[in-house]
């Protein structure tokens, strides 16, 4: 029986778990594991509601294929990270052969013009996966889907990473190349000499693309970004203030305070680090008028739960 996919992500040689258990890239274990639980009893034998017996047998193999194998990915810490990587590898590569690719889907299509991308995306994944485990039809077109809005995804989050344009002009028609959305630049009548790149131009590249994380809750990887930017300038008042706002967003509030403080003692002005304070303080105020739920500042502390 063969379950063979050619769409989206899985034109790069790569299998696509995350569209196979129709959950987004930026998923949290704990959802991965409920959705896997909800795709299990809908194809296991003894629970599965598909009409003949050929596919019921489907839907079986596919379980155990298919569907058990995309979930033990996810399972273990370590396969998690070499996942991951590879990932991060498969979304470089999309961005290198840009030019190549074609899409069908029209989820596909609006997302690679969507304004709001990053929210259009997560709303076209779930309800994708609403029917995704219908029928055997449904199953094999929502993978497909599925990777196709993961591919576009990635696209537009490493363009957006790089601070490149990464939306077309125009909606892409069927299996139209994506192309480069950044326009020509205007003709300069008097070329002037190109100053040195600014002092901290690298560290705010740091910076754009912890945000990037930030804005997809993948707050790990957005401190790593940053931690090496206050490694080119410990000074840096925002990406001080980037590393409070993710160890606030992580219930770290002892990190988030120290971090908050570097950045107020650079530029007390800092907006990033003057929302984290104000988040603190209410956080603080909420804790002391309640002595029976700990609340949210004293979950940060690793308050008892009831």
């Amino acid at each position: 029986m063969s379950f063979e996919m050619t769409k989206g992500l899985f034109k790069y040689d790569f299998t696509d778990q995350h569209a196979i258990l129709g959950i987004p890239l930026d998923a949290e274990f704990n959802d991965i594991r409920k959705r896997y639980m909800k795709i299990a009893r809908r194809l296991h034998s003894d629970t599965c509601s598909f009409e003949s017996q050929a596919d019921k047998d489907w839907a079986n193999q596919f379980l155990s294929k298919v569907v058990n194998p995309a979930y033990n990915k996810f399972s273990k810490e370590n396969d998690r990270k070499e996942y991951s990587l590879l990932l991060a590898a498969i979304a470089k590569r999309v961005v290198k052969e840009q030019a190549k690719m074609q899409i069908e889907s029209a989820a596909a299509k609006q997302l690679a013009t969507a304004k709001d991308w990053e929210e259009a995306y997560k709303t076209a994944v779930s309800k994708l996966a609403l029917k995704q485990y219908e029928s055997v039809k449904e199953t094999q077109e929502a993978i497909d889907q599925i990777s196709e809005l993961n591919m576009v995804y990635l696209l537009r989050k490493e363009r957006m990473s790089a601070g490149v344009g990464v939306a077309p002009a125009s909606p892409i028609k069927d299996a139209t190349p994506i192309k480069d959305a950044t326009p020509p630049p205007p003709p300069t009548p008097t070329p002037t000499p190109t100053p040195p790149p600014a002092k901290d131009s690298q560290t705010e590249a740091y910076c754009r693309r912890a945000q990037g994380f930030m804005d997809s809750k993948s707050y790990a990887k957005a401190i790593l970004e940053l931690k090496e930017a206050v490694k080119r300038e410990p000074k840096h008042s925002h990406a001080h203030a980037l590393l409070a706002m993710c160890y606030l967003e992580q219930n770290q509030a002892t990190m988030a305070k120290i971090e908050m403080n570097k950045a107020l003692a650079s530029n007390p002005e800092e907006p990033t680090a003057l929302e984290v304070k104000k988040k603190l303080e209410q956080a603080s105020a909420k804790a002391k008028k309640s002595d029976e739920k700990p609340g949210f500042f004293a979950s940060l502390f690793g308050g008892k739960k009831k």
